[in-house]
Protein backbone atom coordinates (compact mmCIF):
# COMPACT_ATOMS: atom_id res chain seq x y z
CA UNK A 1 0.00 0.00 0.00
CA UNK A 2 1.12 3.77 -0.91
CA UNK A 3 0.57 6.35 1.93
CA UNK A 4 1.26 10.10 1.12
CA UNK A 5 3.93 11.40 3.11
CA UNK A 6 3.71 15.15 4.76
CA UNK A 7 5.47 16.16 1.42
CA UNK A 8 2.87 15.39 -1.08
CA UNK A 9 5.10 12.16 -2.16
CA UNK A 10 4.11 8.44 -1.88
CA UNK A 11 5.60 5.63 0.05
CA UNK A 12 5.06 1.92 -0.26
CA UNK A 13 5.23 0.47 2.91
CA UNK A 14 5.05 -3.03 1.71
CA UNK A 15 7.60 -2.81 -1.02
CA UNK A 16 10.07 -1.48 2.27
CA UNK A 17 8.51 -3.84 3.95
CA UNK A 18 8.88 -6.92 1.79
CA UNK A 19 6.00 -8.50 3.27
CA UNK A 20 2.51 -8.68 3.08
CA UNK A 21 0.48 -6.50 5.07
CA UNK A 22 -2.67 -5.14 5.55
CA UNK A 23 -2.11 -1.19 6.10
CA UNK A 24 -5.24 1.10 7.66
CA UNK A 25 -4.20 4.82 7.85
CA UNK A 26 -6.56 6.24 10.44
CA UNK A 27 -7.12 9.53 11.68
CA UNK A 28 -8.48 8.58 14.78
CA UNK A 29 -5.67 6.29 15.81
CA UNK A 30 -3.08 8.06 18.35
CA UNK A 31 -0.01 5.66 17.85
CA UNK A 32 0.98 2.76 15.87
CA UNK A 33 -0.40 -0.82 16.34
CA UNK A 34 0.12 -3.78 14.91
CA UNK A 35 -2.15 -7.02 15.24
CA UNK A 36 -2.39 -10.15 12.94
CA UNK A 37 -5.74 -11.22 11.27
CA UNK A 38 -5.57 -14.90 11.94
CA UNK A 39 -8.28 -15.49 9.19
CA UNK A 40 -7.17 -13.70 6.46
CA UNK A 41 -3.33 -14.51 8.12
CA UNK A 42 -2.11 -10.97 7.45
CA UNK A 43 -0.71 -8.83 9.41
CA UNK A 44 -2.51 -5.16 10.29
CA UNK A 45 -0.53 -2.46 10.50
CA UNK A 46 -3.04 0.82 11.47
CA UNK A 47 -0.91 4.19 11.27
CA UNK A 48 -1.62 7.59 12.67
CA UNK A 49 -2.70 10.18 10.19
CA UNK A 50 0.53 12.19 11.11
CA UNK A 51 2.98 9.00 11.38
CA UNK A 52 6.01 9.26 9.05
CA UNK A 53 6.46 6.11 6.42
CA UNK A 54 10.27 5.86 8.23
CA UNK A 55 8.38 5.20 11.53
CA UNK A 56 6.07 2.65 10.31
CA UNK A 57 8.36 0.94 8.84
CA UNK A 58 10.58 0.86 11.56
CA UNK A 59 7.95 -0.20 13.69
CA UNK A 60 7.10 -3.09 11.59
CA UNK A 61 11.07 -4.40 11.83
CA UNK A 62 10.76 -3.93 15.62
CA UNK A 63 7.89 -6.63 15.87
CA UNK A 64 8.99 -8.72 12.33
CA UNK A 65 10.16 -11.82 14.89
CA UNK A 66 6.86 -11.49 16.91
CA UNK A 67 5.05 -11.26 13.75
CA UNK A 68 6.78 -14.65 12.08
CA UNK A 69 6.26 -16.69 15.23
CA UNK A 70 2.71 -15.82 15.68
CA UNK A 71 1.56 -16.70 12.04
CA UNK A 72 3.12 -19.90 12.11
CA UNK A 73 1.09 -20.72 15.31
CA UNK A 74 -1.98 -19.96 12.81
CA UNK A 75 -3.93 -23.15 11.95
CA UNK A 76 -3.42 -24.22 8.21
CA UNK A 77 -6.82 -24.59 6.67
CA UNK A 78 -9.08 -27.19 6.48
CA UNK A 79 -11.84 -28.37 4.04
CA UNK A 80 -14.42 -30.83 5.30
CA UNK A 81 -13.83 -34.36 3.60
CA UNK A 82 -15.59 -37.43 3.24
CA UNK A 83 -14.95 -40.01 6.10
CA UNK A 84 -14.03 -37.42 8.30
CA UNK A 85 -15.35 -37.01 12.31
CA UNK A 86 -16.88 -33.91 13.31
CA UNK A 87 -19.20 -32.60 16.55
CA UNK A 88 -22.94 -30.66 15.69
CA UNK A 89 -24.45 -29.09 18.83
CA UNK A 90 -22.53 -31.71 20.99
CA UNK A 91 -23.18 -35.30 18.90
CA UNK A 92 -20.31 -36.47 16.70
CA UNK A 93 -21.28 -37.51 12.96
CA UNK A 94 -18.85 -38.99 10.33
CA UNK A 95 -19.23 -37.10 6.85
CA UNK A 96 -20.29 -39.41 4.45
CA UNK A 97 -19.97 -38.36 0.84
CA UNK A 98 -22.59 -39.82 -1.36
CA UNK A 99 -22.60 -38.43 -4.70
CA UNK A 100 -25.43 -41.08 -6.47
CA UNK A 101 -27.89 -39.60 -4.06
CA UNK A 102 -30.19 -36.78 -4.51
CA UNK A 103 -30.59 -35.53 -0.76
CA UNK A 104 -28.08 -32.84 -0.14
CA UNK A 105 -27.24 -33.02 3.11
CA UNK A 106 -29.00 -34.78 6.02
CA UNK A 107 -28.71 -36.67 9.11
CA UNK A 108 -29.05 -40.62 8.84
CA UNK A 109 -28.12 -41.81 12.31
CA UNK A 110 -24.86 -41.03 13.03
CA UNK A 111 -23.91 -39.83 9.91
CA UNK A 112 -23.77 -37.14 7.71
CA UNK A 113 -24.93 -37.68 3.97
CA UNK A 114 -23.85 -35.66 1.40
CA UNK A 115 -24.71 -35.89 -2.14
CA UNK A 116 -23.43 -34.49 -5.25
CA UNK A 117 -19.92 -34.08 -6.72
CA UNK A 118 -16.90 -33.67 -4.44
CA UNK A 119 -16.12 -29.92 -5.23
CA UNK A 120 -18.86 -29.29 -3.60
CA UNK A 121 -19.09 -31.31 -0.37
CA UNK A 122 -17.19 -28.69 2.14
CA UNK A 123 -19.35 -25.95 0.98
CA UNK A 124 -22.94 -28.00 1.66
CA UNK A 125 -21.25 -29.07 4.85
CA UNK A 126 -20.76 -25.70 5.47
CA UNK A 127 -24.24 -24.25 4.92
CA UNK A 128 -26.00 -27.79 6.37
CA UNK A 129 -23.98 -26.35 10.08
CA UNK A 130 -25.43 -22.72 9.66
CA UNK A 131 -29.04 -24.19 8.71
CA UNK A 132 -28.39 -26.43 12.02
CA UNK A 133 -26.89 -23.20 14.33
CA UNK A 134 -30.10 -20.70 13.35
CA UNK A 135 -32.68 -23.89 14.20
CA UNK A 136 -30.47 -25.32 17.63
CA UNK A 137 -29.30 -21.65 18.72
CA UNK A 138 -32.42 -19.84 18.67
CA UNK A 139 -34.17 -22.58 20.59
CA UNK A 140 -31.53 -22.29 23.21
CA UNK A 141 -31.20 -18.74 23.34
CA UNK A 142 -35.19 -18.14 23.79
CA UNK A 143 -35.29 -20.81 26.47
CA UNK A 144 -32.52 -20.06 28.41
CA UNK A 145 -34.07 -15.69 27.91
CA UNK A 146 -37.32 -16.97 29.33
CA UNK A 147 -35.60 -18.29 32.22
CA UNK A 148 -34.37 -14.43 33.23
CA UNK A 149 -37.48 -13.19 32.17
CA UNK A 150 -36.23 -11.54 29.13
CA UNK A 151 -37.13 -11.85 25.21
CA UNK A 152 -34.59 -12.61 21.95
CA UNK A 153 -35.76 -11.18 18.67
CA UNK A 154 -33.88 -12.42 16.35
CA UNK A 155 -30.82 -15.02 16.10
CA UNK A 156 -28.23 -14.43 13.17
CA UNK A 157 -26.12 -16.88 12.21
CA UNK A 158 -22.60 -14.88 10.89
CA UNK A 159 -19.17 -15.95 9.37
CA UNK A 160 -16.99 -13.30 11.91
CA UNK A 161 -13.40 -13.30 11.81
CA UNK A 162 -12.73 -13.50 15.76
CA UNK A 163 -16.00 -12.96 17.64
CA UNK A 164 -18.08 -16.06 18.96
CA UNK A 165 -21.19 -13.71 19.53
CA UNK A 166 -22.68 -10.92 20.07
CA UNK A 167 -25.85 -9.17 21.52
CA UNK A 168 -27.60 -5.71 20.84
CA UNK A 169 -29.42 -3.54 22.74
CA UNK A 170 -32.29 -4.34 19.86
CA UNK A 171 -32.49 -8.13 21.77
CA UNK A 172 -31.07 -9.71 18.95
CA UNK A 173 -27.99 -12.07 18.72
CA UNK A 174 -25.52 -13.32 16.49
CA UNK A 175 -23.30 -16.18 16.83
CA UNK A 176 -20.01 -17.66 14.76
CA UNK A 177 -21.48 -20.63 12.98
CA UNK A 178 -18.20 -22.23 14.06
CA UNK A 179 -19.41 -23.11 17.84
CA UNK A 180 -21.63 -26.01 16.74
CA UNK A 181 -18.63 -27.66 16.45
CA UNK A 182 -17.68 -27.33 19.96
CA UNK A 183 -18.21 -29.51 22.66
CA UNK A 184 -22.03 -29.06 24.16
CA UNK A 185 -20.57 -27.09 27.27
CA UNK A 186 -19.27 -24.77 25.26
CA UNK A 187 -21.97 -23.80 23.10
CA UNK A 188 -24.42 -24.02 26.48
CA UNK A 189 -21.90 -21.11 27.74
CA UNK A 190 -21.56 -19.00 24.82
CA UNK A 191 -25.50 -18.65 24.29
CA UNK A 192 -25.27 -18.11 28.38
CA UNK A 193 -23.05 -15.79 27.92
CA UNK A 194 -24.47 -13.72 24.89
CA UNK A 195 -28.32 -14.41 26.63
CA UNK A 196 -26.86 -12.40 29.46
CA UNK A 197 -26.23 -9.39 28.06
CA UNK A 198 -29.98 -9.38 27.27
CA UNK A 199 -29.78 -7.97 30.95
CA UNK A 200 -26.35 -7.05 31.45
CA UNK A 201 -25.09 -4.70 28.68
CA UNK A 202 -21.48 -4.97 30.34
CA UNK A 203 -19.05 -6.91 32.01
CA UNK A 204 -20.21 -6.49 35.42
CA UNK A 205 -19.81 -8.95 38.53
CA UNK A 206 -23.77 -9.37 38.08
CA UNK A 207 -23.20 -10.72 34.39
CA UNK A 208 -21.27 -13.22 35.19
CA UNK A 209 -23.14 -14.04 37.78
CA UNK A 210 -26.01 -14.46 35.85
CA UNK A 211 -23.93 -16.66 32.86
CA UNK A 212 -22.98 -18.92 35.59
CA UNK A 213 -26.60 -19.28 36.71
CA UNK A 214 -27.46 -19.89 33.70
CA UNK A 215 -24.60 -22.11 32.86
CA UNK A 216 -22.77 -23.82 36.09
CA UNK A 217 -19.86 -24.93 33.73
CA UNK A 218 -19.78 -21.49 32.45
CA UNK A 219 -15.83 -21.22 33.84
CA UNK A 220 -14.78 -24.67 31.97
CA UNK A 221 -16.68 -23.59 28.35
CA UNK A 222 -15.03 -20.07 28.70
CA UNK A 223 -11.47 -21.69 29.21
CA UNK A 224 -12.28 -24.23 26.19
CA UNK A 225 -12.93 -21.15 23.74
CA UNK A 226 -9.74 -19.47 24.94
CA UNK A 227 -7.49 -22.72 24.20
CA UNK A 228 -9.02 -24.11 21.44
CA UNK A 229 -11.18 -22.33 19.63
CA UNK A 230 -8.74 -21.22 17.16
CA UNK A 231 -8.65 -24.89 15.81
CA UNK A 232 -12.49 -24.03 14.92
CA UNK A 233 -11.51 -21.16 12.54
CA UNK A 234 -9.65 -23.75 10.25
CA UNK A 235 -12.94 -24.07 8.32
CA UNK A 236 -13.70 -21.53 6.16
Amino acid sequence: MKITLLTGKTFDIQAALNMDIKIIKSPKAKRLTLRIDAKERLPILTIPSRCSAKRAVEFVEMHRAWLEENLQKIPAIKHFENGEKISLMGKEYIINHCPQKRCGVMIEEDNIIVSGSKEFLHRRICDFIKKKAQEQLLKKSQTLANKIGCHVNHVSIKDTKSRWGSCSSLENINYNWRICMAPKYVINYLVAHEVSHLLHQDHSREFWQCVKKLCPDAAKGRLWLKNYGKELYRYE
